[in-house]
């Protein structure tokens, strides 16, 4: 399946074949480098090894969002220094989003920008990463708040690299599945609302819708000057969980800081947009089931309220916020107070109490 992204550039979903690296080797560049992290060179790379010229240089960085920074970033230009490359060249980032994110933002900035493609290994960066052209790292401890806008030549998104993944990881990216259906597609939402075990699901029927509602999103807004921050939902208050969380032995992974975002994130939007209780209690119930409940100690609240109070999406100086009028609606440039954030926090704390 091939989704355009406007003029700019092509999503193509189904095998990585031979076909592929043809049409890239058509673009004549003077070189290709790849970009993979400490896993994917072991479990995805074989997987395209064959279509690569033998003296393609392969630089692999380390894994993890604890590595997602710009001393990261330096040794990742010096690889690609070290290597000879050159301005003609053309660099494939094999990975999940930490790499994608990373590889991205070093290609955009080495000698003023390099071509890229991206080849998501991950459910995350399959329907959330390798769409849309946002590229950059951590700094700090604020997600994503060095980089840049720009687009890849291609996504080439194989769901083979799937079962090279962890149930938890697979779980990790099915939250913005999640979200995409909360925000913008609430047939898909009834859908998968339904789905309790995620090993037995058709990957190849969910991906391709939820990439296509990120797909129109990001063309009506490819800047974030509106309706794309919609896709926000969820990660006000996710982001700064996953932040406070990071460097802990408790540290979660980006969905599950996401599946807790939305339950809190909804609970405002009962509070602010009129989303009903009985779609707080379905968002609710079905994040718990899938993700579990992590409770957020009462002494990180003030910590987390200043992470949130940095978030590169705030304006004037207000806590910034997605929340829905309903499934399927979301709406954007919601502010919420500091007590009523507090007070969505401990609401998602006392899901622990229930049965």
């Amino acid at each position: 399946m091939t989704l355009p992204v406007a003029d700019q550039y092509n999503i193509e979903i189904g095998p990585i074949t031979e076909a592929n690296f043809n049409w890239l080797s058509a673009r004549n560049y003077a070189g290709w480098v790849l970009f993979a992290d400490e896993n994917t060179v072991e479990l995805c790379l074989p997987l395209i090894e064959e279509y690569l010229p033998e003296d393609t240089p392969v630089i692999v960085a380390p894994e993890g969002e604890l590595n997602k920074n710009l001393e990261t970033c330096q040794s990742l230009w010096e690889d690609l220094f070290t290597a000879g490359v050159g301005r003609r060249w053309c660099a494939i980032c094999l990975g999940g989003g930490v790499l994608e994110d990373m590889s991205g933002f070093v290609a955009s900035t080495y000698k003023r920008g390099i071509d890229f493609l991206q080849i998501p290994t991950t459910l995350l960066s399959m329907v959330d990463s390798s769409v849309g052209g946002k590229l950059g790292v951590d700094f700090n401890n604020l997600k994503n708040s060095i980089g840049v806008f720009n687009n890849p030549i291609a996504v080439w998104i194989d769901p083979r690299f799937l079962q090279t993944l962890s149930d938890r990881e697979v779980r990790s990216g099915y939250g913005e599945i999640i979200k995409h259906g909360l925000i913008a597609d609430v047939e898909q939402w009834n859908k998968i609302k339904e789905l309790q075990d995620l090993t037995s699901v058709d990957w190849q029927t969910i991906i391709p819708a939820s990439v296509n509602v990120k797909r129109e999103i990001v063309l009506e807004d490819p800047f974030e000057k509106g309706r794309r921050k919609a896709l926000n939902f969820g990660h006000t208050i996710g982001h700064a969980i996953e932040s406070y969380w990071l460097e802990s032995d408790r540290r979660l992974l980006h969905g599950e800081a996401i599946a807790a975002g939305m339950i809190m994130e909804a609970w405002l939007s009962t509070q602010q947009t009129g989303l009903t209780p009985q779609a707080l209690a379905e968002i609710t119930t079905y994040c718990l089931a899938v993700y579990g409940h992590q409770v957020v100690p009462p002494e990180a609240f003030d910590q987390l309220i200043a992470l949130m109070q940095q978030d590169k999406k705030n304006e004037d100086h207000r806590i910034n916020f997605t929340l829905l009028e309903a499934p399927g609606c979301a709406r954007v440039n919601e502010t919420a107070d500091v007590e009523l954030i507090r007070g969505a926090i401990e609401y998602y704390n006392g899901m622990d109490k229930l049965p």
